[in-house]
């Protein structure tokens, strides 16, 4: 079939047109109706379809992270047993506002029982943050370095939550001490001892330390 022969088509009379030239347009009118019938229909579905599944992959996926959160339920249980455990033995290290006076006390008893003299014992005013106050206390004792390790040691061991901060140890001037005699040493410190705040009052009104 040539071009003369398609231009001599009449689409008034498609009966009497040649098989090919039937077969051709059979061919796009089956095209088209298929083109439509994705475009307004099929299309849809399709997209429809893969929102489906990707909604149930992430269902699979929420599924199958709760079935292994339920899995170990017990661990976590035991878990979370063992954290409020372990926190209310911390929290039972921080004295009350009873206890800070006695706590104090040991502080100042563990240096003089470690050896050492104390040249300046001061308390400062209370850090408040989120639910505990710091209590600063500078310290300068003077000593030797078997006295120092043995008060540092001995403020471990207490029975109530103590740390040392800024230590500073300095030698005295050479023209000091007795001749032939091992001169004491000086050691700075800022010792903190801890406080529970009992109630949301005192949370809400935190201080800073007296300067």
């Amino acid at each position: 079939m040539d071009l003369d022969q398609l231009n001599q088509l009449d689409f008034q009379n498609i009966g009497d047109w040649p098989g090919v030239a039937k077969a051709i347009l059979l061919i796009l009118l089956c095209g088209i109706i298929a083109a439509a019938w994705y475009y307004f229909d099929t299309k849809d579905q399709i997209e429809h379809l893969q929102s489906v599944e990707s909604e149930e992959e992430q269902l699979r996926k929420d599924f199958e992270s709760k079935q292994e959160k339920a899995a170990n339920l017990d661990a976590y249980r035991q878990q979370l047993a063992e954290m409020q455990e372990s926190f209310g033995a911390m929290m039972r290290q921080l004295p009350d506002k009873t206890e800070v006076p006695g706590l104090l006390v040991d502080v100042s008893q563990t240096g003089l029982a470690s050896g050492l003299r104390f040249e300046l014992f001061q308390p400062s005013g209370e850090v408040q943050k989120d639910f505990y106050a710091e209590l600063p206390i500078r310290v300068r004792v003077t000593g030797q370095y078997p006295e120092f390790g043995k008060f540092v040691s001995g403020l471990a061991a207490l029975p109530r939550i103590v740390t040392i901060h800024d230590v500073n140890i300095s030698a005295p001037n050479e023209n000091s001490g007795a001749s032939g005699e091992a001169k004491p040493l000086t050691m700075s410190a800022t010792v903190k001892t801890y406080r529970y705040l009992e109630d949301a009052a005192e949370r809400k009104t935190p201080t800073t330390g007296r300067k």
